[in-house]
């Protein structure tokens, strides 16, 4: 049926498109929501015409970015319709608006099981694309069999057969169980017979899912895929449609060449060579054109060539044409081009023949260190950084350190980690280390982590013909104007230790290393002072015979810092003050470090154990994403509750939080602030897990207290929020990761309770535990990452409001994979106030930067503390206070008829005591509470409610306190919980307003053009 046969889809379409701005179109898209709410209430007096004509709309508006909460049982019945535009639009509807859990796909088994075992092609083709889509288990179970048999029925068409091969390609990801391994393995290898080449490349995403779970089943079909790989490569009865750009089925050739590397080796000599020829003319006839498509598809398929030859570790002559190849790719101008070819190469290095053949091309990697793209840049130092040894250290190194000085923020880290190991593990002798080093720490200080500066100590230390030259370039660069505070650290560390070699050197005498060293003291962080004090220490046991005046200036450091604030500090100071007085004895005391124990170097530990975005693993995971991605939709997979199945996530301390020494599984490391071994834990005792992190509000707090949120008082109390007030985007532009379940009722259910899941997205899970006393009150915020990979470049501020005071603890800005990560906040309420605190949170995961910024349950009352009072007690004072601004009344219009009980219970939840039998009215209540804050302190509040039976949508409210502002802010508190109370549940005439498309429907099809062609 053409689009102008539907005047009122057509209309509304044109309707959009003329819309000024969005929230024209907002409006109108509300009012059509409304329009179909109403019209399918009586859904009897539809006809199909008109059914389907809504849920056309219905699809408009949902790819338009809108939320479609309703209409979904009206689109899934659409599918028993017996003619086939209303059955089309059902399984196309279907397929976009719901995910393998939704309920109501289950009503459309028997429907789609009549559909695929029917006669009728078109509907089988409509139920198998729809099955191929959504399809879960309970279509798998149910349908498997069914599409298998369609698949290897020689009575069908080949448009048919192909997507029952894709559609049982999704069933088996869904349940391997419903295709039988020893069963399939010859029915597969007559499906690569196929002479179809749409049915073929089907069925190749199908055997490439197979043999990577069981490729010991399928040995029948490796010769079938090298046969295929000859046809397409010598381009023998390949249809014109299945040419793209002149090169046969590219598609084809790379889903042939993906199954063979799940194969382990290849051991027929015929079919060996066979392979190795394709191979051959492949890498031969691959050259980079101008044609953009031609190149893609080209590139594609040499790309998944070399990757080939790299699994079957062909000869050596194969493997350098390979690398000459990507030599000549990775000087083109074509930026993607050079990116593979540097990618590959990488890739390359695991094949040991080739890498002097790599090293060729040294030069122009370097270049591509320069490139404009830092993706570019990236792999060019993965690539230098695998292939760096003994010959080519010395300049690959100094490329780096050169580089280093330009190079963004975001790779100096993993430059400086590189640079440092490459210096170590093949320097030509140890003063070009120790100068290596150094220059890390001048030029990207920042950067360069302990471990680095931790280690270079430990060489000094162990190699006495290099403590000298150590010791002398430490005192080079203590001369400069402005130097980073970790080589304040090393220097002054080196000094310490070996600052006595150099005493016949000119400047460099006891009082003068002193004197350089002590400049650097008011510039210095309070983790640097410790070192320094060493180092005081130390020059002073080198000082013989000792020089009064330089000993009496040292002592008067350390009797400065004997009364310092900070424990660390002070003790030394303290001891090394006693310790200098003792005379000759302090040589022994203060002796040099001993030689550290040989042992891995902690630097290549490091490198081992974090994720850097190396090539291979990119490869690996495209590899993976790629191997789920073959069917026609891949839709979500989580399961029914949202809520994907992980497993436990390890605890990361804050710095701020407490460490027990004592624990066994320790590793040893390097600590020069204090001059010896300390022991540090590399794994959290399993108590501080978080208990199920993912689950439904579910957090643990300290070891072996875990609290399990319990549900609201009252299934009424949840109070309607606008949720924009809740997360609010940076700027006018909206995350594209969107948050998992609804934040206003997150934020709403921790105003009852004092602990729970404050927000959550695929990526992150914010969980709060709180205490409250009196006006102080601790909040921890739970920061646990979901995934495999870290979450970098996080940060947290805190926007507290005027009248309270919030301290938050050190944020990390990495969490690391399955990781959490507590951060205490310290809270004082300093006067009464309903305004509340806002976090604002960012974390960056990939290419997602996410912003949000969450209200914080810290509210009026949590500052409440229930207080029962008597007739005695509550009548004096309600007596005493007379009138406003003491004692405020209000009418209150506009609330749910509450019953009496469900009214106590509001009250309750949120720390209010009712007091039963002071109000002689049984209609009436009357409530109490104490509030807590630095202004008030301990505040007597009092609350009577007077309710009139015949109209309980209104009541008049009275509140009283000692202190005006707090009579104020509790009765509009209390008013905001009984006016926002959500109303019984019944159909509204119009649709809420939706969220914001994630993306611009400028940048998509326009789905009205999409419509036209489908209808």
């Amino acid at each position: 049926m053409a689009l102008s046969g539907m005047r009122g889809l057509s209309v509304f379409i044109s309707d959009v498109r003329n819309c000024q701005n969005k929230d024209q179109e907002r409006i109108r898209v509300d009012k059509e929501l409304g329009n179909i709410r109403i019209r399918f209430k009586n859904e009897k007096g539809l006809t199909p015409y008109e059914k389907k004509k809504y849920v056309w709309k219905m699809l408009y508006i949902f790819m338009l970015g809108y939320d479609v909460d309703f209409g979904h049982m009206e689109a899934v019945s659409l599918i028993s319709a017996p003619k086939y535009p209303e059955k089309q639009v059902g399984y196309i509807v279907t397929s976009c608006l719901l995910n393998e859990n939704h309920d109501f796909l289950r009503l459309a088994i028997n429907t789609v099981r009549n559909d695929i075992i029917g006669r009728n092609e078109t509907f089988q083709c409509l139920a198998l694309t729809m099955v191929g889509n959504i399809g879960g288990r309970e279509f798998a179970e149910s349908l498997a069999p069914d599409v298998q048999k369609l698949l290897i029925s020689s009575s069908c068409r080949p448009l048919v057969r192909k997507k029952a091969a894709l559609c049982l390609l999704r069933l088996y990801r869904k349940n391997p169980d419903v295709v039988n391994v020893d069963g399939w393995a010859d029915r597969m290898a007559q499906l690569l017979d196929e002479r179809d080449l749409g049915v073929l490349t089907s069925s190749m995403s199908l055997l490439v899912a197979l043999v990577s779970n069981h490729h010991e089943a399928y040995w029948s079909c490796l010769p079938k895929c090298v046969k295929i790989l000859e046809r397409l490569a010598r381009n023998q009865d390949i249809p014109q449609e299945y040419t793209y750009y002149g090169i046969p089925s590219p598609w084809l050739q790379v889903k042939t060449m993906r199954a063979l590397q799940y194969f382990p080796t290849v051991e027929d000599p015929n079919t060996r060579r066979s392979l190795f020829e394709v191979l051959q003319r492949i890498l031969m006839g691959t050259d980079v054109v101008k044609n953009v498509n031609k190149n893609n598809a080209s590139h594609a398929v040499l790309f998944e060539a070399l990757a080939l030859v790299m699994h079957l570790d062909a000869e050596k002559e194969m493997m350098s044409q390979c690398v000459a190849l990507l030599g000549k790719f990775i000087a083109v101008r074509e930026p993607n081009i050079r990116y593979l070819g540097l990618e590959n190469m990488t890739r390359m290095l695991l094949v040991t023949d080739v890498q002097e053949i790599i090293k060729r091309h040294q030069a122009q990697i370097i270049t591509s260190l320069k490139d404009p793209d830092i993706s570019i840049r990236r792999r060019a130092l993965d690539l230098l950084y695998g292939m760096c040894d003994v010959s080519n250290a010395k300049d690959i190194v100094e490329e780096l350190l050169q580089y280093l000085s330009t190079a963004e923020f975001s790779m100096q880290e993993e430059l400086s980690l590189k640079a440092a190991i490459l210096a170590e593990k093949f320097a030509p002798d140890l003063s070009w280390y120790v100068d290596v080093i150094l220059q890390l720490i001048d030029k990207a200080g920042d950067f360069v982590s302990d471990d680095i500066w931790f280690r270079v100590v430990q060489f000094v230390i162990n190699n006495e013909d290099l403590q000298p030259y150590a010791a002398a370039k430490a005192r080079e660069y203590l001369d400069k104007p402005a130097i980073h505070e970790t080589m304040v650290k090393v220097s002054s560390y080196l000094l310490g230790e070996f600052g006595h070699l150099l005493a016949r050197r000119p400047g460099c005498s006891p009082k003068e290393i002193f004197s350089i060293i002590h400049e650097k003291l008011p510039t210095v962080s309070t983790s640097t002072i410790p070192i320094l004090l060493s180092t005081y220490a130390k020059i002073l046991m080198h000082n013989q015979p000792p020089d009064p005046e330089l000993q009496n200036q040292i002592w008067a450091i350390f009797t400065k810092y004997e009364s310092c604030i900070d424990a660390e500090i002070q003790q030394r100071a303290v001891e090394y003050f006693a310790l200098s007085r003792k005379g000759a004895a302090l040589m022994d005391i203060l002796a040099e470090m001993p030689k550290f124990p040989e042992r891995q170097s902690a630097l290549i530990k490091k490198a081992e154990v974090t994720e850097v975005d190396t090539a291979e693993q990119s490869a690996i995971k495209l590899r993976a994403q790629q191997q789920t991605s073959n069917a026609l939709v891949v839709t979500d997979q989580r399961p029914a509750n949202g809520t994907p199945p992980v497993g436990q996530l390890s605890l990361v301390k804050m710095p701020s939080m407490s460490t027990n020494p004592e624990l066994s599984s320790a590793k040893e490391t390097l600590s020069p602030e204090n001059g010896a071994l300390s022991k540090v834990d590399p794994q959290p005792p399993s108590a501080d897990v978080l208990s199920d992190l993912l689950g439904p509000l579910a957090i643990e707090g300290p070891p072996g207290s875990t609290v399990h949120p319990q549900q609201s008082a009252s299934s009424g109390l949840d109070s309607i929020v606008d949720e924009a007030t809740a997360i609010v985007p940076v700027g006018e532009q909206a995350n594209s990761v969107q948050p998992i379940g609804n934040i206003a009722e997150r934020f709403q259910a921790l105003c009852l309770k004092d602990s729970g899941v404050l927000y959550e997205d695929p990526y992150i899970q914010i969980g709060t535990k709180a205490e409250w006393r009196a006006h102080h009150g601790r909040l921890v915020l739970f920061l646990g990452n979901k995934n495999t990979s870290p979450l970098v470049s996080v940060q947290a501020i805190m926007l507290p409001p005027s009248h309270m005071k919030i301290e938050l603890s050190l944020v990390p800005e990495t969490i690391p994979p399955r990781a959490q990560v507590q951060c205490p906040l310290e809270v004082m309420n300093l006067r009464p106030s309903r305004d509340v605190a806002v976090l604002d949170f960012s974390y960056k995961f990939g290419n997602n930067m996410v912003n949000v910024k969450l209200r914080l349950p810290v509210v009026l009352n949590k500052f409440f503390q229930p207080v029962s009072v008597s007739a005695e007690e509550f009548f004096p004072q309600w007596r005493s206070l007379s009138g406003p601004p003491l004692k405020l009344q209000e009418v209150v219009r506009g609330v749910r008829p509450l019953p009496l009980l469900e009214m106590t219970n509001l009250l309750i939840s949120y720390r209010l005591t009712v007091c039963p039998g002071l109000d002689p009215n049984p209609n009436n209540l009357v409530a109490s509470t104490t509030f807590y804050s630095e202004s008030t302190r301990a505040m007597l509040c009092l609350v009577r409610i007077e309710t009139d039976p015949a109209d309980r949508t209104q009541l008049r409210m009275t509140v009283a306190s000692g202190d005006p502002a707090l009579t104020f802010e509790l009765k509009e508190f209390i008013k905001e919980q009984l006016v926002s109370i959500p109303t019984a549940p019944h159909p509204p005439t119009q649709a809420p307003p939706t969220a914001q498309p994630t993306s611009s429907p400028t940048t998509l099809t326009d789905p009205g053009a999409m419509l036209a062609a489908l209808l």
